[in-house]
């Protein structure tokens, strides 16, 4: 029921759902352009239309009653961000704890435009030795779906290279606030 429910708000959303659906038995899903607060609602809400179990961090102050347990039914995995750097280890983990994992987050960390998205991603799949999928929210043509898998190189530029071909064309809802598919450099 839930189900039916959540592809009844994609369909009068307007929202085109993509149902290419991971084959890797584990993998990191990233959403992006990450531009808005709606971005989260209708990647969850594409989620349970699909019926694609992924696990997220969110963080900690979303967990209060009742948001908290939706959240957790959800996949969600409460993050404090206070603990800097033990994300990465705590999603790599996950996947040995799991016989099969879909880890989904957002590259860019933030709605607002950076200078180029985290690395924590790549770092998640190098670890844990898995794929990337390209999970996108394109508002321009209302679209909402998972791409191509990416088979994490090792180099990061290459890679990061395919992701912006893929993104090239797909919209955010606030586009201006799209961020560039780089690392930026980290400071001396």
């Amino acid at each position: 029921m839930l189900r039916r429910f959540a592809q009844f708000l994609l369909r009068i959303g307007g929202w085109t759902p993509i149902l290419e659906l991971p084959l890797a038995p584990k993998a990191v899903l990233v959403a992006a352009p990450h531009t808005s607060n709606w971005d989260g609602f209708w990647a969850l809400t594409y989620k349970v239309a699909v019926g694609l179990d992924v696990k997220f961090f969110a963080k900690h102050s979303l967990f209060w009653f009742p948001l908290g347990n939706l959240l957790r039914a959800l996949g969600g995995i409460d993050l404090d961000r206070k603990k800097a750097g033990s994300a990465v280890d705590q999603a790599i983990a996950l996947f040995d704890e799991y016989e099969t994992l879909y880890f989904g987050l957002a590259p860019e960390g933030t709605r607002k435009k950076t200078a180029g998205w985290k690395s924590g991603f790549y770092r998640i799949a190098t670890g844990a030795g898995v794929p990337i999928y390209l999970g996108f929210l394109d508002f321009g043509n209302k679209r909402i779906g998972i791409g191509p898998r990416l088979d994490p190189s090792g180099d990061p530029d290459a890679d990061l290279a395919t992701m912006r071909e893929f993104y090239k064309g797909i919209d955010g809802r606030w586009p201006e606030q799209t961020s560039p598919i780089v690392f930026p450099a980290k400071k001396a």
